[in-house]
């Protein structure tokens, strides 16, 4: 609600989790920084602490060391969207100016890339100062599989596409792919270089512990309510509260909890599960690979390399959620449909069962523009990554503090020129066209 003098943005709801990821529980617990206590003052407020505040936050001490930012993560860093993701930086866009994935012109495509590799470079020099190793940040790469004749076709259109704008690939018979995935079940992949592989909730940590003073982290304090205060902003929490003159929404969905982009974000949740590790020799090939389907909204699958043995990981499903919660039962038929896949794939390993199942929430807009730039005198938005959420958010928080501080980049310049988030329909036909186009979608990629 607001009025002439005075605007206030109540959060109508908190981030909740469904299920328990893999990558957290395959790292030792975090110790948690302080939660925000009494009042403080920064220069600027970041609402979230995934891949976009977490970003932002690292761009804003690049361009000006000198400023003091607060960046309020309702839980635990890790815990929520980024480390539910499935730990692709990909870099390139999944329509390359092919008509049977979408027809976006060559233009749009090599901007996508330009977006995509900025993100790319801001983790590759984290993980250079940190001293990552191949376990958290991995340059190695990924392939695009089917398992059927369209998906074939597909592989085929895409790497054309990838030809005319440059871009190096290779294409891989089902001999060459089996001897990678240690399974005959593939027909065809095609692999490109570019793609960074990370483990999500040990990067996003790590990401989050780089931060330097002035930017200080408040971890289990979410923002609940935002007023305006002068010319600036104060933000409270349940047990504090922050001034600042500027403020980056950094939140995805949760932004529309607060009032903004109200009735233009479809909240959609993916599933995963991950199996128990397993003696490596039970399955040939590589030991590390990762998968996306050929297809949208076909299967992503992962082999996770552990020291006490290999793990697998599913990712499928496609759900929307109003309410930016998805239940139990709804994690429950998404793991009956991860069994299905992996038996499917990797029926050498039948006796070996999933250990993890988890749901992430993502945000998407009906015209595939992010949720993005000044939203509020002094407040900027990162939001609506639209999937590939490591990727897009990450570069949704560089160009959101590039815009603040006015910096004029080639990101800065990309993102002036997207449209706005379109409206969605009213309910409840938002909701049945919602379901029955995720619902068209899946059947059309079948097998994949």
């Amino acid at each position: 609600m607001s009025n002439a003098a005075k605007k206030v943005f109540v959060a109508s709801r908190l981030p909740k989790n469904t299920g328990i990821s893999g990558w957290v529980a395959m790292l030792a617990p975090r110790q948690p920084k302080p939660r925000l206590e009494g009042q403080v003052t920064a220069d600027v407020v970041i609402i979230g602490g995934g891949f976009a505040g977490l970003s932002a936050a690292r761009r804003i001490a690049e361009i000006d060391p000198s400023l003091t930012v607060a960046i309020l993560e309702a839980g635990i860093i890790g815990e929520a969207a980024a480390g539910r993701n499935s730990g692709f930086i990909i870099d390139l866009p999944h329509e390359v100016s092919s008509e049977d994935y979408g027809g976006d012109t060559t233009t749009k495509s090599r901007e996508a890339i330009e977006i995509s590799r900025t993100a790319i470079r801001l983790a590759s020099t984290v993980a250079q100062e940190q001293g990552w190793g191949r376990d958290i940040f991995d340059p190695c790469g990924r392939y695009s599989v089917a398992i059927s004749d369209e998906g074939d076709r597909h592989l085929v259109d895409y790497a054309d596409g990838l030809a005319k704008i440059g871009e190096p690939y290779q294409l891989l018979n089902a001999r060459e792919i089996a001897d990678v995935t240690g399974t005959d079940t593939y027909t065809s992949a095609l692999f490109t270089p570019g793609t960074i592989m990370v483990q999500p909730a040990a990067y996003i940590r790590g990401l989050a512990d780089s931060l330097r003073e002035p930017v200080r982290l408040y971890e289990q304090t979410p923002a609940v309510k935002i007023e305006s205060v002068g010319s600036g902003w104060l933000v409270r929490t349940p047990r504090g509260s922050v001034s600042a003159a500027r403020i980056i929404m950094a939140n995805n969905g949760h932004a529309e909890s607060f009032g903004f982009f109200k009735s233009r974000l479809l909240h959609i949740f993916t599933f995963a599960s991950m199996t128990r590790e397993f003696d490596p020799s039970r399955l040939p090939g590589q030991r590390k690979w990762a998968a996306t389907p050929a297809m949208p909204m076909g299967t992503t699958v992962r082999r996770v390399q552990g020291q006490g043995g290999d793990r697998i990981l599913v990712r499928s499903r496609y759900t929307y959620h109003h309410d930016i919660v998805a239940g139990e039962g709804t994690l429950r038929r998404a793991g009956a449909k991860h069994d299905e896949k992996y038996q499917a794939r990797f029926p050498k390993l039948a006796d070996i069962p999933m250990e993890y199942r988890w749901g992430g929430a993502m945000a998407l807009t009906w015209n595939s523009v992010p949720a993005f730039g000044e939203i509020e005198r002094g407040i900027f938005a990162a939001c609506g990554c639209n999937g590939v959420g490591a990727t897009k958010a990450t570069a949704n928080g560089i160009a959101a503090a590039d815009m603040m501080l006015g910096q004029k980049t080639r990101l800065t310049d990309i993102f002036s020129r997207f449209d706005t988030p379109m409206s969605l329909p009213p309910q409840p036909f938002r909701t049945i066209g919602a379901k029955t186009s995720l619902a068209f979608r899946e059947w059309r990629a079948g097998a994949e």
